[in-house]
């Protein structure tokens, strides 16, 4: 990491309203403390076979350390869109370049454990070898849909992306 390069908790992101119109701008970690609400992206990605990667988080993540997602994404920063967010993060967090633009799916208002935030739901297909960020990731698997339903009374998930999920599931 750069000098130049924010902390994640310094990363500045707008604030939005319930209509998730921007209402300001705070740091990360402000928003966490305040517990403003943002804007987030999850991008369910699924690789040549149709599985879907899942990960444990870090133990140093800022929201739900250590715990299970079937999501990758974060949060929108300032100025930026859900589109560039979700193509972004997937990257990032999976470790490629290149990957298709994800495809919107639905948007959804999160309001539950550890705040509250728009939330933007993609899905991504990647073809290419991952390499997940250390910092981010500390396991990951690509999982049938069968094997990750079993998966889910097992695990500890996190929350807004096991509603994501849920939702995702019911369209």
């Amino acid at each position: 990491m750069s000098d130049q390069t924010p902390l994640p908790a310094d990363e500045l992101l707008d604030i939005v309203d319930e209509q998730d119109r921007v209402v300001g701008q705070a740091a990360r970690g402000e928003s966490y403390a305040l517990g403003l609400r943002h804007r987030c992206v999850f991008v369910l990605a699924r690789d040549a076979q149709g599985r879907i990667f899942v990960h444990r988080r870090t133990s140093g993540k800022l929201v739900f350390p250590s715990r299970y997602d079937m999501f990758v994404g974060g949060v929108v920063g300032a100025g930026e869109t859900y589109d560039e967010a979700a193509l972004r993060e997937a990257e990032e967090e999976l470790g490629v370049q290149g990957l298709p633009a994800p495809v919107p799916l639905f948007r959804f208002l999160y309001e539950g454990p550890g705040g509250s935030w728009w939330s933007a739901v993609y899905e991504v297909r990647c073809d290419v070898p991952v390499r997940p960020q250390a910092e981010e990731v500390a396991w990951h698997a690509f999982l049938s849909e069968g094997e990750l339903e079993e998966r889910l009374g097992e695990w500890e998930w996190v929350p807004d992306g096991l509603e994501a999920y849920r939702r995702l599931r019911e369209r």
